[in-house]
């Protein structure tokens, strides 16, 4: 930050002093998310980072969040801690205090996400709100995958309320979350993990406050959050004025979807108008509005001022708006469990309309949504040496190429979340990961090539069935190149007898069969035949590009 005005100061030592205190919430937020990891039971924030954490100032407005974690979580959150606040005033709460909902509508798209707000007191005061948003494995209902046919059916929905009074715990709430989940002992954990983070970042906020002799955050907010609205306010100001469309079809549940925007850039503000989008499905793929948000204005952000920290004032000029009732804005009860398979989508539809307004600017399409593997094995398909489990871990396909540079293999992009290790799932169920390794020839061909996606193959210790909660994209619809660049591969599901899975739904794996999965590449960008041959014969001798498709894609 520059020209920084803390304290009524303005002297070059003051701009010293304000860089110095916007680096610490900085680094305040960022050992809350590696608190979280380092204390939650569960694979999913432990080992692939699925969280987030944030600074929040009285108003509830976003001040500072942690580079680990998700823009979906994040940017979610940001409307979360303003719907708590609505139901909980400043004025109701007390030192230790903490409060919590999955409500999808208000936090951050659907039930796996808890959303957990503190207040952070100094000299018996509210100074600030701290807030974190973590992925749970197990909510209850179906589970994490597509079939749910509403809300009800998807597991336990939490209203805002009260996790934590005055530093005594809900233990009612807490039992009945518990009673409602098949991994009570890992739910529990986590839960606890999410307190105590509150409570350590709370100790060190308030000593940072003590040690710069501040009463509190309400300058530093002003200044944090109108500097960074004026920074990306002057970004758009450069940008061509206008409005562009753009369309993406989707492999969907039972049928393809449609994703419609038009993106019209002013003056100060961006919008982005997703009029012309499928209806919402009657499975639970559907985005709602707060995720529908917060996709948007992270790829409006990456191209357009990707050097300022996400805040309230940094998101600010973005709009997103969605018809209610579409699959990008749909309205409870309709299921929503896996909204990601659409939500991670929207960079993607968000790009296509700033290619046509910043020629060069923007990348290829990439596999873009994760492959969450869901495994579960229940009681009735259990023999007698066959334990149930129920476990969950992420994978990757490859981003799309870049102008100048190639696309990222096995990368998390948008989401960010990180594959987890192969140990680490087989430590934690009952299963074999037997490969997993880059696909050859996955990645589009282009002047830059799209990354690879990776070919996983996995069983089962035991002799007894267990299902896959499948929720898979492009799987019809393969990631699209730019500028003359050829599509990525289609992703694949099936068993290592031949026999080919859809990509969404529940399905039973039978025993002593391996799931085969082949994640989606990314698209390529520009023409082949300009890509530099020592990077064609790079990729050859590794075997990312076969001799064939050398042959044939690039001549």
């Amino acid at each position: 930050m520059s020209s920084a005005q803390i304290g009524g100061e303005s002297d070059s030592r003051t701009e010293v002093r304000s860089q110095v205190i916007w680096n610490r919430l900085l680094a305040l937020v960022e050992e809350s998310a590696q608190t979280l990891m380092r204390t939650a039971f569960s694979s999913t924030v432990r080992e692939a980072g699925d969280l987030c954490t944030g600074l929040f100032d009285l108003q509830g407005r976003m001040l500072a969040q942690a580079v680990t974690g998700t823009p979906g979580h994040v940017n979610t959150m940001a409307e979360a801690v303003k719907h708590l606040l609505a139901r909980f005033p400043l004025s109701a709460m007390a030192q230790g205090d903490q409060y919590v909902t999955n409500d999808p509508w208000l936090a951050s798209g659907h039930l796996h996400d808890l959303t957990v707000v503190a207040p952070v007191f100094r000299d018996g005061r509210p100074v600030a709100l701290l807030g974190s948003c973590c992925h749970q494995v197990d909510v209850g209902g179906l589970g994490q995958g597509p079939d749910g046919r509403s809300i009800y059916e998807e597991g336990l929905q939490i209203p805002p309320m009260k996790l934590v009074k005055a530093g005594d715990l809900n233990d009612d709430l807490l039992n009945i979350v518990c009673q409602n989940v098949r991994t009570p002992l890992e739910v529990r954990g986590d839960i606890i993990s999410y307190i105590t983070t509150h409570e350590t970042a709370a100790r060190a906020l308030v000593a940072m406050l003590d040690e710069f002799e501040l009463e509190g955050l309400d300058t530093v907010s002003e200044t944090i959050i109108n500097r960074s609205r004026r920074v990306v306010e002057t970004a758009i100001g450069e940008l061509p004025k206008g409005t562009w469309r753009h369309a993406i079809v989707l492999d969907g549940y039972d049928k393809p979807i449609t994703l419609s925007a038009a993106l019209t850039i002013g003056d100060a503000e961006i919008t982005a108008n997703f009029d012309g989008s499928s209806e919402a499905s009657p499975f639970g793929i559907n985005v709602v509005a707060n995720y529908c948000l917060a996709y948007t204005a992270f790829a409006l952000k990456c191209i357009i001022a990707p050097d300022v920290p996400n805040n309230a004032g940094s998101l600010a000029p973005f709009h997103a708006i969605a018809p209610a009732g579409s699959i990008l804005n749909a309205q409870r009860p309709w299921p929503v469990s896996a909204r990601h398979v659409v939500g991670l989508m929207l960079p993607d539809l968000v790009f296509g309309c700033l290619d046509q307004a910043l020629p060069a600017r923007v990348p290829a399409e990439g596999a873009s949504c994760n492959w969450t593997v869901q495994l579960r094995r229940g009681p009735d398909q259990a023999a007698m040496a066959a334990p149930t489990f129920d476990t969950v871990f992420f994978n990757t396909g490859g981003s799309g190429a870049r102008p100048r540079l190639d696309g990222l293999s096995a990368t998390a992009f948008p989401s960010g979340v990180r594959a987890m290790p192969v140990e680490v799932v087989e430590y934690g169920a009952p299963v074999i990961i037997w490969k997993k390794e880059l696909l050859s020839d996955s990645g589009g061909a282009g002047e830059y090539r799209g990354g690879l996606g990776v070919k996983i193959e996995i069983g089962a210790r035991h002799p007894a069935p267990f299902d896959l909660l499948a929720m898979f994209e492009r799987v019809e619809h393969a990631a699209q190149g730019r500028a003359d660049g050829h599509p990525g591969a289609r992703g694949r599901v099936y068993l290592d007898d031949g026999q080919e899975l859809q990509g969404k739904g529940l399905q039973t794996i039978p025993p002593k069969r391996r799931l085969i999965l082949e994640t989606p590449g990314g698209g390529g960008y520009g023409d082949p035949r300009k890509r530099v041959p020592e990077l064609l014969h790079r990729d050859v001798a590794l075997g990312l590009v076969s001799p064939r498709s050398a042959k044939l894609n690039y001549g």
